[in-house]
């Protein structure tokens, strides 16, 4: 049993027990978040797609950790002109494991 959920503009394909790297997420740590917008669930009997959302359906996850992903350089350059900027920038998130599909 899988779900797709959609968070922070992005769309996840998870099931039970799965570790996911999201967006930042303003819950702390070892606390529950609920995902409501849920867009599809696979069953047993098949596959629920919602328009958008499937109204009844959402899956529960644990908070694990908030964090720094590795820092990306951008290095912007034109040539024979002296033009160099350099610049980093290290994306947040969260990490969640997933517990239960509400289904």
């Amino acid at each position: 049993m899988y779900a797709v959920i959609e968070t922070g503009g992005k769309q996840y394909r998870v099931k039970e027990g799965d570790v996911v790297f999201l967006g930042n997420l303003e819950t702390e740590s070892g606390g529950e978040v609920v995902f409501d917008k849920v867009l599809a669930v696979s069953e047993e009997g098949g596959l629920d797609i919602g328009t958008p959302y499937l109204a009844d359906k959402s899956v529960s996850a644990t908070v694990l950790k908030h964090g720094k992903d590795k820092k990306i350089v951008v290095f912007k350059f034109k040539a024979k002109k002296g033009y160099r900027r350099k610049q980093g920038h290290r994306q947040s998130y969260t990490k969640v494991k997933i517990e239960k599909i509400n289904a």
